[in-house]
């Protein structure tokens, strides 16, 4: 009896298609995150089951909401878990399964390998196994980069120990774009930092820029070979990156509670650093609760955008949303086609962008409705932290830790789509609907 049972619920997931299993995967990690992080060993205080799993729901989702300071609550095995799991949740549970199956010379089939190609959003299945080991290696390098570079700053001021404990934690926070920090005012007391400035949006930076452009830009050197998407992702980061950087620094300027109160030096490093962090990354050197509305609203629409295809960050991605915006431009100018690089967008593609914006808003405003209901904070509050939950970015106005239990079980629940489900949209989307009857076809008026 006991073996026929273990043969039907092995049928019923051997059943389950590729995403259904990454977000069955998902699920898992986080439970035994949230288990981890309940243990006594884990805390320096007793945290409820909700704090726990909430905690490790945004470390495995790499999103950086925090109900508790992560820096005095958790002991260093709890942060070492948190690590884990904002690794883990960065380069994908697959990617790693698959690099421990590879470690012990077993054989990858093509369900292993589809469930790889689902994981970082590959259509393709063939060197699979080349882009993980890529993937892997170019992440780790530039992981050790990082944790050079920030040791210089944090070893001489906390101690050897201590100092490098602070940096691995911080850059693999940064490189897999999840703001968890270990001191309670995140990172608002380096606002002037060169260093520490630099490291973390390096990081940022290469981490959502996508892995499959990191490895595009290492092979073809030329800007010309690059791929279309690479080509998309360099060029809409700096000019996003740059507007954005602007756009706070002008708006900001006069306010006595962030740039206002800074020197000129100070002023650039914080707009910097601002600029660059909505993109997933959850880091701050300013307080988002003391921002103007403008600006407030400028990084929600950052954060909706989020980082690019197959890296480390959310949001519905920064090439969808090139797509749609100059699919509307070359509708205004009546174009039939959509063309890039001098290279023609397919129907499919654009459509897809479409279905994921729309999908993602309609998420956005369910859920802020619900938010309006059980909690008791502003609208411009339950918003933002709705779009920075979704986009998996864990930026916050300060309202996380006042939020209900019903509340925190829906920001989890947020971060959770935010990571699995436009992942899952685009390939349910990708997959082509064969239809035997043919309608006949008639206008509808729009606009």
């Amino acid at each position: 009896m006991v073996k026929r049972n273990k043969a039907k619920w092995k049928n019923k997931f051997i059943h389950l298609s590729p995403p259904q299993i990454l977000a069955v995967g998902f699920f898992c990690l986080i439970v035994i995150g949230g288990i981890l992080l309940k243990l006594p060993m884990a805390t320096n205080q007793s945290i409820s089951w909700v704090d726990a799993f909430f905690t490790a729901t945004s470390a495995a989702t790499v999103t950086g909401l925090s109900v508790v300071d992560t820096g005095t609550t958790f002991t260093a095995f709890g942060q070492v878990i948190i690590m884990l799991l904002i690794q883990a949740g960065g380069l994908g549970f697959m990617t790693l399964a698959i690099l421990i199956v590879m470690v012990l010379g077993k054989r990858i089939g093509l369900r292993q390998r589809l469930l790889i190609g689902e994981a970082l959003n590959q259509t393709n299945i063939g060197g699979l196994l080349v882009l993980v080991k890529r993937v892997l290696y170019f992440s780790l390098c530039i992981e050790a980069i990082g944790v050079v570079f920030l040791s210089i700053r944090w070893i001489p001021e906390l101690g050897f120990v201590k100092g490098l404990h602070y940096s691995v934690f911080h850059v693999v926070a940064a490189y897999n774009n999840a703001g968890f920090a270990l001191w309670p005012d995140n990172l608002t007391r380096y606002v002037g930092d060169p260093i520490v400035n630099l490291g973390i949006c390096f990081l940022i930076i290469t981490g959502g820029i996508g892995f499959t452009v990191l490895i595009d830009i290492w092979y073809s050197r030329k800007f010309s070979k690059l791929s279309l998407h690479s080509k998309i992702m360099i060029v809409g980061t700096i000019v996003l990156t740059i507007l954005s950087i602007l756009t706070i620094f002008v708006l900001e300027y006069t306010n006595p509670k962030t740039l206002g109160a800074l020197n000129s030096i100070e002023k650039f490093w914080a707009s910097f650093f601002q600029g660059i962090t909505p993109r997933t990354a959850g880091f701050n050197t300013m307080d988002y609760g003391s921002m103007r509305e403008p600006t407030l609203l400028v990084t929600m629409v950052l954060m909706f955008i989020g980082a690019g295809s197959v890296s480390t960050g959310g949001g519905i991605k920064l090439t969808t949303f090139v797509i749609l915006l100059f699919s509307v431009l070359a509708f205004f100018k009546r174009k039939e086609e959509l063309v890039l690089f001098k290279r023609t967008i397919k129907i499919a593609t654009v459509t897809r962008a479409l279905a994921i914006a729309v999908a993602s808003q309609l998420l956005i405003f369910i859920v802020v409705f619900l938010l309006m209901i059980t909690e008791n904070f502003t609208f411009m509050q339950l918003l933002f932290e709705t779009i920075s939950a979704f986009g998996t970015v864990g930026l916050s106005m300060g309202i996380t830790a006042g939020l209900s239990s019903i509340g925190k079980c829906i920001v989890m629940f947020v971060m959770f789509c935010g990571l699995i489900g436009p992942l899952t949209l685009v390939f349910s989307l990708a997959r082509p609907d064969k239809e035997r009857i043919r309608y006949p076809g008639e206008d509808v008026f729009t606009g």
